[in-house]
């Protein structure tokens, strides 16, 4: 079977699952859509700011739209938040307090924030005297009920937060469903717990037709260079959720007497919103690149996840290999593909946050942003890749032939 013949009979298997992904697209684009409405967004508020940035009315309401699209009270949308790992780390040290313990419900979470919790001596949860521990899953990746209420029992009064990491990291196990989340969230209230439930949502957002704090989450925190950045957004991250913990977390990104009533962007807000708008679209051609892909590889016989007879979680595809060598081949074949920096060997390195080498392709517009064509691998046992974004279908498709071209 030729590339061309793998590609359009995948395309023909997974026209049901292509048909599910629109029709998400289009509810998430009118939700979207009907929140830049309410909030009467208008040319001004595109407009940037400098100094302190006080009445900066565009980062107000660029906030507000974020939250109504995604079922919140209110929201923090900043390019002073720099990266995922930072919005989450913001987002941990404003809701708690010296004495405080959290519990991670899906087992260990992502590399980059093992060391926000535990590391020793570099201002961590640790060091501040916050616990952290975790649940870990069952063996087939679900939430591990019986075990979660034995763990907050064990911890007791001091318990303050309930986490959970909705994406899969460097794990095979699939991303969350909203669904599953919000049955995580029902299960620890049932049980009587009032303190915040904290989702790290990055990956997730506008894959499904709701979000975390549709179902019950506290507070939703994600980076704008990956889904809901439309591929837009030069930078920065979010924080949504119940208005007390927002307003929480704003006294710590700038100062506890200060809030959320400062913070200037000079260069104006417009990527951000038109970033949001796009979003929907840009995470449904992710989606079906992620599909496409999916299946070529299955019907190759490679390994991967999730499974191809739903709609994914998330942006991420996971894929098995048995050597380095493919392993690396297959992230020099993205990078080719990039429209950027494609002429560039890969070579693994020491990433900062990682505890082995990584190789990465990330031949972007916006440096690192994952709502691009890229990919990423620890190099070591079991040699999985782990692929994402596409801010176009077509663009995927293009990739997949440069992929499969080595592979066949």
């Amino acid at each position: 079977m030729t590339v061309e013949e793998l590609i359009k009979t995948s395309e023909e298997q997974l026209k049901a699952q292509f048909a599910l992904a629109d029709e998400i697209s289009e509810f998430n684009q009118e939700k979207v859509l009907k929140a830049f409405n309410k909030h009467s967004v208008a040319i001004r508020h595109f407009n940037g700011a400098t100094g302190y940035g006080y009445g900066d009315e565009g980062r107000f309401v660029l906030g507000d739209v974020f939250a109504e699209s995604m079922g919140a009270e209110a929201g923090i949308v900043s390019p002073a938040l720099l990266s995922g790992t930072h919005a989450l780390t913001v987002g941990l040290f404003g809701v708690l307090r010296t004495g405080d313990s959290v519990l991670c419900v899906s087992g260990l979470p992502y590399d980059t924030i093992r060391g926000v919790i535990n590391g020793e001596g570099n201002g961590s949860l640790k060091d501040f005297g916050i616990s952290f521990d975790c649940t870990q899953l069952t063996a087939d990746g679900k939430f591990d009920f019986a075990q979660i209420k034995a763990d907050m029992e064990r911890i007791g009064n001091s318990l303050k937060m309930i986490y959970i990491q909705r994406s899969r990291g460097y794990e095979l196990r699939d991303a969350f469903t909203v669904a599953e989340i919000g049955e995580v969230c029902d299960f620890v209230r049932s049980l009587g717990f009032e303190g915040c439930i904290f989702v790290d949502n990055c990956y997730g957002e506008f894959v499904e037709k709701q979000e975390p704090c549709d179902v019950g989450a506290d507070v939703a925190v994600g980076s704008l260079i990956k889904n809901p950045g439309g591929g837009l957004a030069p930078t920065g991250g979010y924080i949504i959720g119940k208005e007390k913990y927002v307003d929480l977390i704003g006294k710590r990104l700038t100062a506890p007497s200060i809030g959320n009533e400062v913070g200037s962007y000079a260069y104006g807000w417009r990527l951000f919103y038109q970033g949001l708008f796009m979003s929907p679209h840009t995470v449904n051609q992710a989606i079906k690149g992620s599909l496409l892909i999916g299946k070529c590889m299955e019907n190759l016989g490679y390994e991967n996840f999730p499974k191809l007879d739903k709609t994914p979680a998330d942006i991420t595809r996971a894929i098995r290999f048995d050597t380095a060598k493919q392993l690396c081949d297959f992230i020099q074949s993205v990078q080719e593909a990039s429209p950027v920096d494609s002429y560039v060997t890969l070579e693994p390195w020491d990433m900062p946050g990682y505890d082995s080498k990584v190789i990465m392709a990330a031949g972007c517009f916006v440096e690192g942003a994952s709502i691009e064509l890229s990919a990423d691998a620890p190099v070591k046992e079991p040699y999985t890749a782990y692929f994402q974004g596409g801010l176009t279908y077509e663009h995927c498709k293009y990739a997949l032939k440069k992929i499969l071209a080595k592979l066949i």
